[in-house]
């Protein structure tokens, strides 16, 4: 008997995932390898009721993907569209995922690249005041609102989080970034509950270069450890995810409140893992919703 929960996920993701790829309105390289790029989208819909009229605020999209390399950011690209007619200036960022895994035959995509993803996504980060600025005149880099899905929703917080990082992190900026938050979509957002829950295939320690790596290099990538940030932070999680399950929302959201730090957490009924980037499904309003909040 198939299980309920997966035809719904298979469902929801076949919905996601229909819509045909949208092109950018400009292109920009951060970096000289080929994923070390950024897709700019320029708005073109009407400001939310209330909000002045002038430059859009900048939204960051980070797509997700467990960081393996057969899911890059063109399939986010409906997403940063729906942004984009929303009214936003979108930055839709591409980095570095992982390869092959040697034990597999190469044929098994690995999670991410100690330490090229973070790399690029702190570099994307520093970059894109200027590549918006050049790219983009009609984004307001100072009303600056990062998001992020699944993976991505674990970078958009790390991004936010980078001047908390250890002190010896080359990642770590001498101030907070200027942003006016974040907004993570069922993000992989607590590292330790994650392979708990086995969620991705043990993604979050692929990441970090196997468990030999975990207790070493965990400080500098999980989440949880990087509070409190400062930074206005919300969470978009499904209720019945069974890809990155809400246990692993709660328990960053409980970290931060220990921290002494309130993160915001929307738990949508009847929703799974795709439908917040699905531009067809509601829960995708309630996304631009948390962003508008955060941006105007």
């Amino acid at each position: 008997m198939t299980d309920p929960a997966v035809e719904r996920d298979a469902a929801e993701s076949a919905s996601a995932f229909s819509h045909p790829p949208v092109e950018p309105d400009a292109t920009r390289a951060y970096g000289e390898h080929p994923d070390q790029v950024v897709d700019f989208y320029a708005p073109r819909g009407d400001a939310p009721p209330g909000a002045t009229l002038g430059p859009a605020p900048l939204v960051v999209v980070l797509h997700g993907g467990a960081w393996r390399a057969p899911y890059d950011r063109r399939h986010i690209t409906p997403l940063a569209d729906f942004l984009a007619r929303k009214g936003f200036a979108v930055a839709n960022v591409e980095y570095r995922r992982g390869g092959s895994l040697p034990h597999q035959g190469g044929d098994g995509p690995v999670a991410g690249r100690w330490p090229e993803t973070f790399d690029d996504v702190a570099a994307a980060m520093d970059a894109l005041p200027r590549l918006a600025a050049e790219a983009l005149p009609q984004a307001d880099v100072r009303r600056t609102v990062v998001t992020g899905h699944s993976a991505g929703g674990h970078l958009a917080l790390w991004a936010a989080a980078r001047h908390v990082l250890p002190a010896d992190s080359p990642w770590r900026p001498a101030t907070p970034p200027p942003l006016r938050g974040v907004v993570a979509l069922a993000p992989i957002a607590d590292f330790t509950v994650a392979e708990e829950l086995g969620v991705c295939g043990g993604a979050s320690a692929q990441l970090l270069g196997g468990e030999r790596y975990w207790d070493e290099r965990l400080p500098y990538a999980d989440p949880a450890a990087l509070l409190p940030t400062g930074i206005a932070t919300a969470v978009v999680q499904g209720r019945d995810d069974i890809v990155v399950p809400e246990e692993v929302a709660e328990a960053y959201v409980a970290a931060a409140a220990k921290a002494g730090e309130l993160v915001g957490l929307t738990l949508l009924d009847g929703v799974g893992h795709f439908p917040l980037i699905d531009p067809a499904a509601d829960a995708c309003a309630v996304v631009a919703e948390e962003i508008s909040q955060l941006a105007w």
